[in-house]
């Protein structure tokens, strides 16, 4: 089994299952581990929404990112876009059933990360005390 991201994100030679497996699931983290995919499906959870409201939901996300993001979803058949030709032009996207399958996963991960906050805060700040306290040792030692 690959042991790093980029082995698992490139194995087009793959031949053996257990490594294609690899390669399939590091290709759907690859893009569902993206925070704006990932918003703008939670967003896309009520309906269909228009390009401009979609990006209005989502603060910060700039204008190519979520151009970017929303083709990238169209692309792996998770959002459906929909143009209709009128003055103004008006695009739609909406979840498609695969899309919609995602909802139920991505809540028990919410809902993980929810309940799991104040362990990954308290893991963040030991890692940091400990990281502090090495490079304070570290640099005692090289002043020797």
């Amino acid at each position: 089994m690959p042991t790093n991201s980029h082995s698992i994100l490139h194995c087009q030679g793959e031949h053996d299952h257990a490594a294609q497996t690899s390669c399939s699931l590091g290709k759907v983290i690859d893009r569902l581990a993206d925070k704006w995919a990932i918003m703008a499906i939670a967003q896309l959870s009520d309906g269909s929404l228009r390009f401009n409201e979609l990006m209005r939901r989502l603060p910060g996300v700039s204008h190519r990112m979520l151009t970017l993001t929303v083709r990238a979803l169209e692309r792996d058949g998770i959002v459906l876009r929909t143009a209709s030709h009128g003055v103004p032009a008006k695009v739609d996207y909406t979840l498609t059933e695969l899309g919609i399958s995602l909802l139920g996963p991505l809540g028990h991960l919410a809902r993980w990360a929810d309940a799991r906050q104040d362990d990954i805060v308290a893991a963040r700040a030991s890692y940091d005390q400990a990281e502090t306290a090495r490079k304070e040792t570290q640099a005692r030692q090289h002043r020797l």
